[in-house]
Parts: C-alpha cells; structure tokens; sequence
C-alpha cells in the first residue's frame, strides 16, 4: 500500500513538473509572437538536401552551402559556440552555431529554442576536428515552435500502450520505427511494381457494400442515410475482382483496406490491408508459383537478400516452398489419417476423443480444418503451402476433379502465420449458388461468419468466367516477416486501440 502510495505520489510530482514546463514553452511562444517573430506565421523553408544525402556524399558537399530542416533532438550551449542535432526524413546531422556567423539577436534566439523543435539551418558543410561531418549555420530559422516534452532522450518512449497511441511521438524517438514504416510503404511500391511489370492492372472496388462476402467473417455494419439501406464494410475484394475477371480484365488486383469484427491478438486487427489479385486462364498452381516469386522478389528488392531473420529463427525464401496437402499434414504431425473418415459422425467422434471443440453446424470437413490448426500450424516455420482444403470450409474455390470433397485451395504458412489464401476460383455459377445457399443455412443455424447468397456475383458468373487463379496476401503480416516484427501493431501506423475513456 505505502508502495502505491510512493508510486501515486511520485507522478504526480512528474506531472506538475511537466506542467511547468510546457507553461515555459508556451511563455516562450509568447515572447516570440509579441516580438513579430511568430514561427507558426512562416509559410514554407526551401530544403535542398537531407542528412544522408551530405553525410553520405561528403565528398561533393564539403565547403558548399545546404539548406536542411528537422527537429532539434539535441543541443549543447557554449558561451558564443553551442552544437545542435537535428533530426530529418533520413537521419540526423550536428549543427555549428556560433553567435559571429548568425548575428548577436539570432544567436540569442537559438539559445531559447527547445528540444523538439523544427528548425530550418543554412550553412556550409565541414568536418570538426573530431571527424563528425556537420553543418556550419550561417542561419537558424525557427519553423514550429514544440509545445510538448519529448520522452527522455536515453529511455525513449517503451511504454507499447503510449508508443500506438501516440505513433508520431513513436516515429519522433524511435529511429527503429520510423524504419519499419519506411519498409513498409517500399515493401508495397516492390509489390506494385512486380504485379504491374506481370501485366496485372490495379483496380478499386467498393468499401461500403449490401452484401459483404468473400471471406469466413463477421463485417461492421452501418447505414446508408441517403439510400435507406443497410450496408457493411467489406471483409474481402473477391467477389467484385471477379466481376471485373468476367468483364474481360483478365489480370487484376487491389491493395485495400478490409474490415472484419473479430477481436485483437498479436496477428489480428480488425482493419489490415489486404492484397488480392485473380488471372484468367491458369489456376491454384499458377498461383503457388506468383506467390512464391513474388515474396522472393520482394525481400531481395527491399531487404537485398532472400534470408532473413524472424524472432531468431531463418527463414530461407530461396529455396523451393514446401506443398503438402491438408491431409497429408495432418497425417504427418498429429498421425490421423483423415482419409479413412468416411462420416461426419465419425469425424466428430474422433474430435470428441482428442477433446477439440466443434460448433453443432460443423461438417466433416470443418473437423479436418480444426485438426489442421490444433496440430499442424505449429510446425509450419518454413515457407510451406497447404493445399486441397475440404468443400466444407471453401465456399468460393474449385472442387478436385478427383475428389469433390476437397477444393482445388491453398494457404501459405510462414512463421506458424497464415499469409496467403488462393483458389483455383469456382466459376459455375450453379455450384456457386448451391454454395451459398448451404452458407445461408449455415448462418441461420447461427454461424455469424458464413456468406450470404449475393445474387448479382452470380448473375455476373452466369455470364461466363473463364478459369481463374486467385490469391489473397495479407500485407501487414509480410510486412511483420520482413522486418522482424513480432505484433501486427508494430507495422499499423495507427492500430485500433480502445479509447482510453473505456
């Protein structure tokens, strides 16, 4: 009790404190609105360089003027000398600032700027005699006055909580942030620029939908006041990309946000940004192969190699990705051989015996998948794609000519992580609607994430589509393998959160 009490106390002192502060800042801004020199009145700085690219170059850049800007993140006061560190898009450089090059008042406003603030330097650029490449400011010139107190600059923000919150005080302090983001959007420019180069176009597709299909979830659901109706956002880009697949687009795909009402885990946000393409003409292998190469792509443009490391373990995506039947695989890792389950009640039962729980809707195929993910996906570290789901669970893909029970579907797996999901696409319009339909009685028995019968999809499909591969690749968790992050909030910029008055 005295501890929380100690605790308590000690806060709000650091409270109080900070308080006194940010009122210093702000008397501050005062003084310098009242002197006509109001920073937030400035309305542009020409930048001509950032700080890799002198630091990089100093050779080219030795003696010639620059013009840089960024957030002061450090600053030593020297008499008539002081040094700052400023910080830019691509890194940071120290500044020299001596009252004899930038005038006696400049000097003296320099000394009053705070940590945090963004500054604009023109100067020449130099080494000091201890090899450190900085600038020599022939001008300071305040752009933004901060009104806050950065996180202590050797702790830095940890607090996770306070870090999602608050991501721009994140990208400020944390250099390692600010370099997962900036993988991220070259991870998608590498994505672009490989499916456009296959002949693939992007595309867009709506986010408010009447009938939200495409994928086993639960959508948010709103309401449309101009046209009286309920609507959902959507869980999935399938069923429109199909459309367009059926209009003569024959390759298409779309990087888009989706939206599904599950909960939060460390894999899980309920909106992610979801890549989907389909290609007329070839089929689920066609897709093994794309996404296999596009991966392999991707690291090596990003990353410049296709090893990487994931929480300590290596991940070769050199090699050839494993492909193993769900069957198979759980016949290798838990030592049932589904393939002698002739009934559902046989399925249960043995559900039963291993103690794996089941909806009363399930299916014999809903059993295999179950089976699947309580012992299978443990195992799957190395690239491995899991192939011939059951009907069951694969409403919109292909059945095996072979062995209607299974679809012609496979999953990739990396990391124990589900990151792709491709078809060959069903395209008989017929089966599709006694697809649905069984997905109707599903969701009638109670199962709030089966599909709706969506009768213009089938319309569309009554017209003709021609054999189709398609895949689904969750960026963010390509995103979380290739820089080496272990929860899905690591690569949102801003991750849903509960609001902090719940």
């Amino acid at each position: 009790m005295a501890e929380q009490k100690n605790s308590q106390e000690q806060k709000n002192v650091q409270e109080q404190d900070i308080n006194q502060l940010i009122q210093v800042r702000r008397n501050k801004l005062k003084d310098l609105q009242d002197a006509g020199k109001n920073p937030f009145e400035i309305m542009k700085y020409d930048v001509t360089n950032h700080s890799a690219d002198v630091k990089d170059n100093f050779a080219e850049y030795e003696d010639k003027e620059v013009r840089l800007a960024g957030r002061i993140m450090s600053k030593r006061v020297m008499g008539k000398a002081s040094f700052c560190n400023i910080q830019d898009l691509k890194g940071n450089i120290q500044s020299y600032v001596a009252r004899d090059s930038i005038g006696e008042e400049s000097y003296a406003d320099f000394k009053k700027m705070d940590i945090g603030d963004i500054v604009g330097i023109k100067g020449t650029v130099f080494r000091t005699k201890t090899e450190e490449i900085s600038i020599h400011a022939s001008e300071v010139t305040l752009l933004s006055k901060s009104l806050q107190i950065l996180p202590e600059k050797f702790h830095g923000l940890k607090d996770t909580d306070t870090r999602y919150r608050q991501r721009y005080v994140d990208l400020i302090v944390n250099k390692e942030v600010k370099d997962t983001f900036i993988k991220r959007s070259k991870i998608i420019s590498s994505i672009r620029n490989y499916l456009d180069g296959q002949g693939f176009m992007e595309v867009e597709t709506p986010i408010l939908v009447p009938n939200a299909g495409g994928a086993a979830a639960k959508p948010f659901d709103t309401y449309y006041n101009a046209l009286d109706e309920d609507v959902h956002l959507r869980i999935s880009l399938e069923l429109y990309l199909k459309r367009l697949i059926v209009g003569g687009l024959e390759r298409v795909y779309e990087i888009g946000r989706v939206f599904r009402n599950e909960g939060l885990s460390v894999r899980h946000n309920p909106e992610f940004t979801l890549l989907e393409l389909y290609q007329a003409y070839t089929d689920y292998y066609g897709m093994m192969d794309l996404c296999e190469t596009l991966y392999r792509h991707v690291a090596q443009e990003v990353l410049g190699t296709t090893l990487i490391s994931y929480e300590g373990v290596e991940i070769d995506l050199s090699k050839p990705f494993e492909r193993l039947t769900m069957v198979d695989a759980v016949k290798k890792y838990a030592g049932i051989d589904f393939s002698t389950i002739e009934t559902e009640a046989e399925a249960k039962a043995l559900a039963d015996e291993r103690e794996i729980h089941y909806e009363k809707w399930h299916k014999k195929g809903d059993i295999l998948n179950l089976m699947f993910e309580e012992y299978v996906e443990e195992h799957l570290i190395q690239p491995t794609f899991i192939m011939d789901h059951p009907t069951d669970v694969s409403p919109l893909a292909k059945r095996k000519n072979d062995n209607p029970e299974f679809t012609e579907r496979f999953e990739l797996f990396i990391t124990r992580r589900e990151m792709a999901n491709a078809f060959s696409e069903l395209n008989d319009p017929i089966d599709q609607r006694g697809r649905f339909e069984a997905q109707e009685a599903l969701k009638a028995a109670g199962d709030e994430e089966a599909n709706s019968v969506d009768e213009d999809f089938l319309n569309a499909l009554s017209h003709g589509m021609p054999p189709t591969g398609g895949i689904g690749i969750g960026i963010d968790r390509m995103v979380m393998l290739l820089t080496d992050s272990s929860a899905i909030r690591d690569v949102l910029l801003f991750p849903t959160m509960k609001s902090l008055d719940k």
